[in-house]
């Protein structure tokens, strides 16, 4: 995360990191979405969090799971690893940290603010991955605590992907309030009808079946109107589109998360050409609200 001026954060010292928490498998997500219900949050203002990770080693790709997954979020079958499904698949290692009793924010009403991916080599998708999930760091703004988890995968020590998250706490705060960056959107977009059972699909092949994605009454219990497709869907689906002209490795991708996209939706998907980058960015069927902007360097 880059940190902003004094006036709009301030940053929090982590405490010492902790020795992983390493497991044979993946944990099991039904039981950790169980805990995730009941946790409760005991952080206070200034509070750093204790730098927690989780590890998971020899775990492989599932053939049938990465088909599932591609073909949900638009990816070719016969394409490169899709550079979101590692993320995905780091999800119980996040969980896994976010439900320990030393955690100090409840894991439930986490607002995903950012998430930027970096594909740093390619790999034998049939090689086991050693793959660590870790508390990064954090800072206070003016909307609360914005805080990082960090997630790589490696294949035989060697670091091939890279993840960093950044998630937001609303607390109060007494940090200013800085200027919000003007999103635009050019070019001529494509347009995407989203169903409204997205949110129940991806549940079923990521695991996280978080109320606010499945239906519109359980989205109701936690304030939203409607069922709200995940975040990171959303993001997955912009690189299905852009999926040729990306290379198998050595790039990142940067997304902000604006605006929740309601299910069912028509969206606009804008891209333009930078110099050595590619701009993205998803909008309501009007094109007045953005639901997220990306880049790709």
């Amino acid at each position: 995360m880059s940190f902003m001026n004094k006036s709009s954060t301030a940053q929090i010292q982590p405490t010492h990191s902790k020795a992983p928490m390493v497991m044979r498998e993946l944990p099991s997500m039904p039981a950790l979405l169980g805990k995730a219900a009941f946790k409760s949050g005991s952080y206070q203002i200034g509070d750093a969090l204790p730098r927690l990770s989780t590890q998971v080693n020899d775990l492989l790709i599932n053939a049938q799971h990465l088909a599932a997954y591609k073909k949900l979020c638009g990816f070719a079958a016969e394409g490169h690893l899709p550079a979101t499904y590692l993320h995905m698949l780091a999800f119980p290692l996040f969980l896994q940290i976010l439900t320990q009793q030393d955690f100090p924010i409840q894991a439930m009403g986490q607002v995903h603010l950012r998430n930027q991916i970096s594909v740093l080599k390619s790999f034998d998708i049939r090689q086991p991955l050693s793959m660590t999930a870790a508390v990064g760091g954090s800072e206070l703004t003016s909307r609360g605590l914005e805080w990082d988890i960090d997630v790589t995968a490696a294949v035989d020590g060697e670091i091939m992907w890279a993840s960093n998250s950044t998630f937001l706490h609303r607390c109060k705060t007494e940090v200013k309030q800085k200027p919000r960056s003007v999103i635009s959107s050019e070019g001529q977009p494509q347009h995407w009808a989203v169903g409204a059972d997205i949110g129940r699909r991806y549940a079923r092949i990521s695991g996280d079946y978080n109320p606010i994605h499945l239906s519109d009454i359980t989205a109701k219990l936690f304030g939203f109107k409607q069922a709200i497709a995940h975040g990171m869907w959303s993001k997955a689906r912009c690189l299905a589109a852009l999926e040729e002209q990306l290379p198998e490795a050595g790039y990142s991708v940067d997304v902000n998360f604006h605006r929740p996209l309601f299910l069912p939706s028509d969206v606009l998907f804008f891209t333009k050409q930078l110099v050595g980058k590619k701009r993205f960015s998803l909008y309501n069927q009007q094109g007045d609200q953005a639901h997220l902007d990306g880049l790709i360097a």
